[in-house]
């Protein structure tokens, strides 16, 4: 029998010390669950993905686990609380699925409808953690869109729920300077007209699509949107007529934005929340004529070496889908794998095209096109004498002539 939990959540019932607990992330985040969770003055490990939200500002006994640190989860980094696991994104449902992963119990957002529930903006390793658990407990959520693609599968137990009427997490479109302005423009430019998007997360890929509203009959296939794919499809931009796989609809594995896109989410048959094993799979990618991928990185080295993950020894972001969208996009007919990056740090004394990275996220072998404010380099073909030399030409003009002189030891 499901357990009907009132709005006081106790959730001591049903979880133990030392569980690891599973939780929506990112705008999937059932906030009514973990504030709850927050607390419980319990030893827990708590697995995230993306967070957006302060549940775990005063993070008390918590731990945390994750497969990178994006959003807030990079104060939980810094303040020696967040393990962040290696892993590719879109290995987590399967890692979860097999036991390599450990989920004792599971929170998650669900949408109600008249065909049921559905799992709210994400379509993710958390159903597939869901599938394994010992308990599962479902913060029922008035407001949150009713995603096609992501029907709540009948052979996922529910424990308890809990009903709620509140605002979900919003993540409002990344602030957009002058640099990220003049990256995008370039970016655009390697976008032909019924190409299909992948973008990832923050400032340049925002931007990035900001900069294709003169753009015609795009597609998107991607591990995540945002209110600029939704204006884009507002727009005509987007229309998805010309996609070789699932054409006619917007797909991707989560959503995260404002109040914006979940009207545009909710119940809209031409936009379908898939899991990884389809919006990251590179065969599938790799089908997809035009298919264009759009990533941000923290730095590039000589080589074409990308890091994604660590900033001036910090975590900051995560392995994520970047090498099965690049790899998937390289295969692809007419298809191009971007990363896109500013030339240096805010204050313009570090350079982000450096002679070594600190973490490879990516390696030199995956390397397609990289993109900065000072240009475009193209890098599938060349030789590492080359690559160097294309890569000095789109670092700050400043930081150049250090670069020259670290190529004894670069290549």
């Amino acid at each position: 029998m499901i357990a009907t939990l009132t709005p006081a959540l106790d959730l001591a019932r049903f979880i133990r010390a030392g569980d690891r607990v599973v939780c929506g992330q990112g705008c999937a985040e059932p906030l009514a669950l973990t504030a709850g969770l927050a607390a419980l003055d319990l030893p827990i490990e708590l697995f995230i993905g993306p967070l957006f939200s302060d549940s775990f500002a005063e993070p008390g006994r918590l731990r945390f686990a994750s497969y990178g640190a994006m959003g807030k989860a990079s104060r939980l980094a810094r303040r020696g609380r967040l393990e962040v696991l290696p892993l590719h994104y879109g290995a987590l449902g399967p890692a979860f699925a097999n036991g390599d992963l450990r989920a004792d119990v599971v929170l998650i957002q669900l949408a109600p409808g008249p065909q049921g529930h559905a799992a709210a903006l994400a379509n993710d390793h958390v159903l597939a953690a869901a599938r394994k658990a010992r308990c599962v407990i479902a913060e029922v959520n008035r407001r949150a869109p009713w995603c096609r693609g992501a029907e709540l599968d009948p052979a996922i137990r529910l424990d308890a729920v809990v009903e709620t009427d509140r605002d979900l997490v919003a993540l409002e479109p990344a602030a957009i300077g002058e640099a990220e302005r003049a990256i995008a423009r370039h970016v655009a430019g390697l976008v032909p007209d019924r190409a299909t998007l992948q973008v990832g997360i923050g400032a340049i890929p925002d931007a990035a699509l900001s900069e294709l509203a003169g753009h015609r009959d795009l597609g998107v296939h991607s591990g995540m949107i945002g209110d600029r794919v939704a204006a884009l499809v507002g727009s005509g931009t987007v229309t998805n007529a010309h996609k070789s796989v699932d054409p006619g609809l917007t797909v991707s594995n989560t959503a995260f934005g404002s109040g914006t896109l979940c009207r545009f989410i909710d119940n809209n048959p031409a936009v379908r929340l898939m899991p990884a094993s389809h919006t990251h799979s590179p065969a599938i990618l790799a089908a997809q004529d035009r298919m264009i991928a759009i990533n941000a990185a923290i730095e590039v080295d000589l080589t074409g070496q990308v890091n994604a993950e660590l900033a001036d020894g910090a975590p900051v972001g995560g392995v994520g889908g970047l090498a099965d969208f690049t790899r998937g996009a390289r295969a692809a007919k007419g298809g191009r794998a971007i990363v896109a990056l500013r030339s240096t740090d805010r204050s313009g004394t570090v350079s982000r095209i450096v002679p070594r990275v600190a973490a490879v996220t990516l390696a030199r072998s995956d390397a397609d096109t990289i993109v900065t404010e000072h240009g475009v380099a193209r890098l599938v073909g060349l030789g590492l004498a080359e690559r160097a030399r294309a890569l000095i030409a789109i670092a700050a003009p400043q930081h150049r002539e250090a670069l020259e002189r670290s190529l004894g030891g670069a290549a």
